[in-house]
């Protein structure tokens, strides 16, 4: 294969590329969202020139990949198998679910298997690709390969061992733009407040008489099921939602969220939130354009576009630019609420890192969090609070700095027991091909 899209690679790349050759071309590799993982696979598929199937778990993945492969090996015959595609060419891009279904016939076709966003895998449905093929080089690329079931050990024979591994903290100012993590926690008003203790209590009654802990997923099961079985576990379930309903959504966090936006106008602001309501109401009050899993994909395309040529200034989603929508470059993202999982809130934070062409780009990810909520330990799963302690830089200062929201003010610096984070200077090389993992 001859590439006709040649760039000098990242160092990390070129060890990332270094290692998986030395692991007999199996394995997987772990880079940050906007590390330059498209890149990688590129470098792998021209030093293994063999037939190459690659697998993503998204349409608006596979088109991605498709455009760049046709850009990157012109002489050679690039196919789609998905969303009414069934092409069977030397280079083939599937979505993981086409790629089960027709795992029988493709398992002897490719000699090369590249599996992105690799932690769709190990699942009952798609492992089978893995398993059905005799391709003797597998290459795996995520930000977060770790799965909560634990199924992603299974990577290691469908794949290949870990290889290769790099955080945005180590990217920072070099491959990434250099970033900061600052959270800023709001206070329920008194009537929010009142409501969300007398729901906690009772949701914290019928746990405590169910002897049952929600410090593990086998405890939120247990307390689903028990919540079916009698109209005490029902109301605490209720109560259970609607005081996350109230964390989630308090007024407080509109309030801060319009000072942030006119603090960074016209800067390009990406918004996120948990649920498809508050995506509404935020596009409502501020007039600002919405993508969710309702948006029509021609809609979704006109208002990228437009916010990727500076004409909408703000956008704002639920879950459905977490991965596999190539969203363009931002340098503000808020996070409004969301999951505890590690998975979004890295993917969230990848969408502000991209560089592009500008040499000093600062990277600002605020987090905004209920005080004195469930919120608050929600929001500590997702940073790996209990890692990032292990793993603090060596000047001892961890990469969050913590605000607190007031009723009469904005926002304000209260509490620096976490520190500003700091990063290095830019890398002098900048024309990387930039994808979106």
């Amino acid at each position: 294969m001859i590439p006709g899209l040649v760039m000098e690679p990242y160092p990390h790349q070129s060890e990332a590329l270094k290692a998986w050759k030395l692991a007999k071309r199996q394995g997987g590799v772990v880079l940050p969202t906007a590390a330059g993982k498209t890149y990688l696979a590129q470098l792998a598929m021209e030093s293994t020139p063999r037939t190459t199937l690659i697998v993503v778990p998204t349409l608006d993945l596979m088109h991605q990949w498709y455009t760049h492969l046709e850009a990157a090996f012109p002489d050679v015959q690039v196919g789609l198998l998905g969303g009414g595609s069934r092409d069977r060419t030397p280079i083939l891009v599937s979505t993981y679910d086409s790629a089960a279904i027709h795992a029988e016939t493709l398992g002897n076709q490719y000699a090369l298997i590249i599996f992105d966003e690799c932690h769709h895998l190990p699942t009952d449905f798609n492992k089978v690709i893995a398993e059905f093929s005799i391709a003797p080089y597998r290459l795996g690329l995520s930000a977060t390969p770790e799965r909560t079931d634990g199924k992603h050990s299974d990577l290691n024979y469908l794949i290949g061992r870990e290889v290769y591994r790099k955080r945005a903290e180590d990217l920072a100012g070099k491959a990434l733009a250099e970033h900061e993590i600052v959270q800023i926690k709001v206070k329920l008003s008194q009537k929010e407040r009142e409501k969300y203790n007398e729901l906690m209590q009772t949701r914290n009654n019928f746990l405590k008489d169910s002897k049952i802990s929600l410090g593990s997923i086998q405890g939120w099961q247990r307390f689903v099921q028990m919540s079916a079985r009698s109209q005490s576990g029902r109301r605490a379930m209720l109560a259970h939602r609607e005081a996350k309903e109230i964390a989630l959504g308090t007024d407080g966090k509109i309030r801060i969220l319009a000072d942030l936006l006119a603090k960074h106008y016209p800067e390009r602001v990406l918004i996120f939130t948990a649920d498809n309501i508050t995506v509404y109401r935020i596009s409502n009050e501020f007039l600002i354009p919405a993508i969710t899993h309702q948006t029509p994909v021609k809609e979704r395309h006109a208002i990228l576009t437009k916010f990727k040529e500076g004409e909408y200034k703000s956008l704002v989603a639920s879950h459905v630019l977490n991965e596999g929508v190539d969203v363009p470059a931002a340098s503000i993202a808020i996070i409004l609420s969301g999951t505890g999982s590690a998975r979004e809130y890295i993917q969230r934070l990848g969408r502000v890192l991209r560089k592009g062409n500008a040499k000093n780009k600062q990277a600002i990810l605020y987090e905004v969090v209920a005080e004195d909520t469930s919120e608050e330990r929600t929001s500590e799963r997702r940073r790996g609070v209990d890692t990032q302690k292990r793993r603090e830089r060596r000047d001892g200062t961890p990469n969050v700095r913590v605000m607190y929201g007031t009723r009469g003010k904005s926002y304000k610096a209260a509490e620096k027991s976490d520190g500003k984070y700091k990063t290095r200077k830019p890398h002098k090389q900048m024309n990387i091909w930039e994808d979106d993992d």
